[in-house]
């Protein structure tokens, strides 16, 4: 099984089924330093992802999900649902995503009494709704605001802020946070030496 999308940025994944967010959904993207290529730019490359992504979240979360089909419109819808986390997850979390992103979510009962919810749907649908069930889960535990997008415009990795006070804004503070600071130094030193 090849890694996850995140591990290609060299990022810790976000705690319990927030990592199928963040580590396989976020992170397909076409990002870091050197760009590494979007996962979902064809529906054959797009698929491979998805079957060990399902598998990663299904281990983690111990719930099963069925292979799922992806045609190149789900493929298209899949990457603007991802864009659309992604803008969720830089632009603070009072906006709703687009009506066009809803998913299918059952509620059953499991079999100790818990209410679990379950994803419906198909195609990019139903990859949605588990990363929408997700999301849901660490809004109400409050850890969706520690998903954060790299403030570095040429990074732009997503990761989960680990820090105490939810602080962080590079996903590396040595790659992203010196290559920035040292930018604006350059920048000050340059507006105090202009004549």
């Amino acid at each position: 099984m090849s890694p996850s999308a995140t591990v290609r940025f060299a990022v810790d994944p976000a705690p319990d089924g927030l990592a199928f967010v963040q580590q396989d959904l976020m992170n397909t993207v076409s990002a870091g330093r050197p760009r590494a290529r979007d996962l979902l730019a064809d529906p054959g490359e797009a698929r491979a992802w998805l079957d060990q992504a399902l598998t990663r979240w299904s281990r983690t979360t111990g719930a099963h999900m069925a292979h799922i089909e992806l045609g190149h419109r789900d493929v298209e819808e899949l990457r603007s649902f991802r864009d659309d986390l992604r803008r969720a997850a830089a632009h603070g979390r009072d906006g709703a995503l687009p009506p066009r992103h809803t998913a299918a979510v059952a509620m059953r009962f499991g079999g100790s009494g818990e209410v679990r919810p379950e994803p419906r749907g198909t195609g990019w649908r139903r990859v949605a709704a588990p990363a929408l069930i997700e999301v849901f889960q660490a809004q109400r535990a409050g850890t969706w605001q520690r998903l954060k997008l790299c403030r570095n415009d040429r990074c732009e990795t997503a990761f989960f802020d680990r820090s105490r006070n939810n602080s962080g804004v590079w996903h590396d503070v040595r790659v992203c946070g010196n290559a920035a600071n040292l930018r604006a130094y350059r920048a000050r030193q340059r507006a105090v030496n202009a004549p």
